[in-house]
């Protein structure tokens, strides 16, 4: 986000008075910026009270200390603010002790005396450290607020009378407004932009820094070659290149004060004048530029991609595989590599503390190739920045003739009269604007008057009017300082923007009449519901899973849920594939929540799943020249795998709570299998049950398999795997299910459900116990029975599972309860009678049930 020195911004826009100084005179600059766009992220300066001064280092004795620290102590002289002697003369320099190490005896410093109050806050006094009364503080950058370095302190360039108010010389009570730019107002990263944008607020006059009087070349400067033969989307890496030559300059000499106060406030470091006098243009132009030492160069520069196997060392000592879409600035005809283009520059053409001749480039660079380099080098620079978001092409000649004049005013030296300026750029296409867009759009009356306005006052040009189909079409072309003006809607925009958000009204639209939910989503909500009702817990996980998830489920190696699609470019690289399971994510949950203390959980999820098709023909990657066609949208399509919808849950702990009322009650596979069975019940589907003894990660014993009538899966239920249960470190005992939706809402009737008219006739009970083997289901005999009773049974209920001697070894007794009931007349003893042999008679024949005794 840039910084804003307001005491610079004024010089190019007139700002209110108090501005530059006061918090108040700040912040209300901020708010008008705000009106067009532009929001405040925070306000700098100011937070220093003095007294702050200059002082000049006199002597400096270091001491090591039995921390093993070593300590400077220093005589300062600060002038008129010195310790009096005796005489009340201020002849007695400060006694300061300081723990950097990056100054001498001589060195100009910023000194805080006693009663100053530093950012923090933190005042200053006299106190005794280190076996010394230190009457002051010596400052670092970080202690003043107005930069990073707290490794050593200050030591001025251009040395000043000690004594000097320092909050004056560092423009420490000056504001500095932080603003955040979006994306497509790169041309906001200067203080021209910022400026322009002022005065679109409130009608300040603005004084456009970039018009300056830019001498035509009278020959031809350096050579210089635009060849790139791989462009991205068809346009060039480079259209426009300029380069000059300033001869005898001090390069590497510092900048003056004020520059480096500027590039300070604008939370840049200051390095030398060539590197400073760049930054600062850049700061205030908004167009990057880049200083060569000429005699390292060979010519000519070409502009070209990379070729394979290239390498380059930035400056930043970093050497760097290069890529083909990278785009590079060579010398020697395109043999040497000087830098990654509108990126970073190379070590081997870097400004030394030798070098008096430079070649001031400045070009303009394709966005898109520029954030791609910067994004695939993780190479972040202020010039990236600047390129990626658009830079004005009409930039250059003035931005290099800017900095040459700093150059030889600040550095000596001269410019030679020859120049390059290759100008490859493309015509400006012209942009469509029925005049009464805006109005229709927005919501707001804006006259054909106004919209031109607005038109000319954001830099465009309208090149004239005509009609169409009864309405009055504009011409109109965006100024070169404003590429993201491509389409009609952009201008609508800035008619909306700069005639004020504020103005719009807030009206509430109609709502279109509808047909409401799909039963589907209706269905899909009412199992949610459900759910939550009973007691679980809903949750939502991310759907990224880790491959060890399906050895930890003691999936099979032919297990179709082994088969996940794997992410190209996942969030971590511990979870790189897609779940192909509900339970694979929520057991996760379930653990970060015991680990938390909550012992008792039920949990569910409602999600979708990822589930690839063996053998499916991958989908390509089309270019981004154009749209993609219709058959590379077909097989992107035909690329995605199925992703079923499944509802899955997991049940840990106490279903009950132990208290007064009883020992509670420990969760089990019955729950999971009940809340199936519920679910199915919303869908208006029977399900089928049956134990399924192999099914990970379920418990061999206690699985339940559901299917429909005509055996396809629905899901499963039951107990965890006691392996499983400790390989993810789950409460014993634990059980789960997971149902796909998708299976169960297709199978749901559509038709709506017809209630059953209400018998009047009276109730009839009876009960029953049967026998059999303890490996039989209770289901299965739940559905023997039911079948067997007929349509008489209104009602059927397992209410007792009983073992032990009285039935015999490996049996047990199931008891049901039946209610009977007929729609045309009372039931007599014998009907009850009939329905109950026949019920024991079916189950006997299905199940080998015997009534028991």
């Amino acid at each position: 986000m840039p910084q804003v020195p307001l005491s610079w911004l004024a010089e190019w826009v007139d700002l209110p008075a108090g501005a530059t100084t006061t918090a108040a005179g700040a912040l209300e600059v901020a708010a008008d910026l705000a009106r067009v766009g532009l929001e405040d992220e925070g306000l700098q300066g100011a937070s220093v009270t003095g007294p702050l001064v200059v002082g000049r280092v006199v002597s400096l004795a270091p001491e090591e200390h039995k921390n093993g620290k070593t300590i400077n102590w220093c005589a300062v002289d600060v002038g008129p603010l010195n310790d009096a002697d005796a005489d009340r003369h201020p002849t007695v320099p400060r006694g300061i002790v300081c723990g950097a190490h990056n100054f001498a005896a001589g060195d100009h410093v910023i000194v805080a005396l006693p009663g100053a109050v530093l950012p923090g806050p933190f005042p200053i006094a006299a106190r005794k450290t280190y076996g010394h009364v230190s009457d002051g503080m010596i400052c670092s950058a970080r202690e003043l607020g107005i930069g990073t370095d707290g490794a050593g302190i200050i030591v001025l360039a251009d040395p000043v009378e000690p004594g000097t108010d320092a909050i004056a010389l560092l423009g420490l009570g000056e504001q500095t407004l932080e603003i955040n730019v979006t994306p497509d107002r790169g041309y906001c990263f200067s203080l021209r932009g910022v400026a322009r944008e002022y005065s679109h607020a409130t009608g300040a006059a603005f004084r456009d820094p970039a018009l300056l009087d830019v001498s035509a070349p009278t020959g031809e400067g350096f050579a210089v070659e635009l060849a790139d033969d791989a462009p991205l989307r068809g346009r060039p890496g480079a259209d426009r290149f300029v380069a000059r030559i300033v001869r005898g300059v001090a390069a590497s000499t510092p900048s003056p004060a004020w520059m480096q106060r500027r590039l300070t406030q604008a939370g840049m470091r200051p390095i030398s004048l060539a590197v400073d006098v760049t930054n600062y243009v850049m700061l205030e132009l908004g167009q990057p530029l880049h200083a060569y030492d000429l005699a390292g160069l060979t010519g000519p520069i070409v502009v070209r991609r990379a070729r394979a196997g290239e390498k380059l060392v930035t400056l930043d000592d970093v050497e760097r595989a290069l890529d083909p879409e990278d785009l590079l600035i060579t010398d020697d005809g395109g043999a040497r590599v000087l830098g990654l283009a509108g990126v970073m520059g190379g070590a081997s053409s870097e400004v030394s503390g030798t070098t008096t001749d430079l070649l001031i480039e400045g070009a303009h660079f394709d966005p898109v190739t520029i954030a791609r380099t910067s994004r695939r080098h993780k190479l972040a620079s202020e010039a990236s920045r600047r390129f990626e978001r658009g830079v004005d092409p009409a930039l250059p000649p003035a931005a290099v003739q800017r900095v040459i004049d700093l150059l030889i005013a600040h550095g000596g030296g001269t410019s030679d009269a020859a120049g390059t300026d290759v100008d490859e750029r493309a015509a400006i296409a012209p942009v469509e604007l029925p005049v009464d867009l805006p109005s229709r759009i927005v919501g707001v009356e804006y006259t054909p008057e106004t919209v031109r306005e607005v038109l000319a006052q954001i830099g465009c040009t309208v090149h004239g009017q005509t009609r169409h189909e009864g309405t009055d079409v504009l011409t109109v072309s965006a100024p070169s300082w404003r590429p993201d003006l491509t389409a009609p809607i952009d201008l609508v925009e800035e008619v909306a923007r700069l005639r004020g958000y504020d103005l719009i009204p807030s009206v509430l639209p109609a709502a279109p009449s509808g047909r409401g939910l799909t039963p589907s989503q209706r269905l899909r909500r009412s199992v949610a519901r459900s759910l939550a009702e009973s007691g679980l817990v809903e949750v939502l996980t991310y759907p990224f899973v880790s491959p060890t998830i399906h050895d930890s489920f003691g999936l099979a190696s032919d297990d179709p849920r082994r088969r996940a699609a794997r992410l190209a470019n996942p969030l971590s690289d511990e979870h790189p594939e897609m779940r192909t399971s509900l339970l694979a994510t929520l057991v996760e949950a379930a653990r970060i929540n015991i680990g938390r203390g909550a012992s008792d959980l039920a949990l569910f999820e409602v999600g979708l799943v990822t589930r690839p098709v063996p053998g499916a023909a991958p989908a390509g990657r089309p270019g981004i020249e154009h749209r993609p066609s219709d058959d590379e949208l077909a097989r992107l399509r035909a690329a995605v795998p199925p992703q079923p919808r499944h509802v899955a849950g997991l049940f840990a702990g106490n279903a009950e709570p132990a208290g007064w009322w009883g020992p509670g009650r420990r969760a089990d596979h019955t729950d999971a299998i009940a809340a199936v069975q519920r679910i199915a019940t919303l869908a208006g589907v029977d399900l089928t049950v049956v134990a399924d003894p192999d099914h990970a990660p379920w418990h061999p014993g206690r699985c339940a398999r559901f299917t429909l009538a005509d055996g396809t899966l629905v899901g499963h239920a039951g107990e965890l795997n006691p392996k499983v249960l400790v390989a993810l470190d789950l409460p014993a005992r634990a059980a789960a299910f997971e149902v796909d939706l998708d299976v169960l809402l297709g199978a749901a009737p559509t038709d709506p459900r017809q209630g059953a008219p209400l018998s009047t006739f009276p109730l009839a009970k009876e009960d029953i116990a049967l026998v059999v083997d303890a490996s039989v289901p209770a289901a299965e005999v739940f559905a023997a029975v039911r079948d067997g009773g007929g349509d008489l049974v209104e009602e059927l209920r397992l209410f007792d599972v009983f073992t032990g001697p009285q039935v015999g070894e490996g049996k047990k007794s199931l008891a049901f309860s039946l209610r009977l009931r007929a729609g045309d007349r009372t039931l007599t003893a014998e009907d009850a009678i009939a329905v109950r042999e026949a019920a024991v008679a079916e189950a006997g024949l299905r199940v080998g049930a015997v009534l028991r005794g």
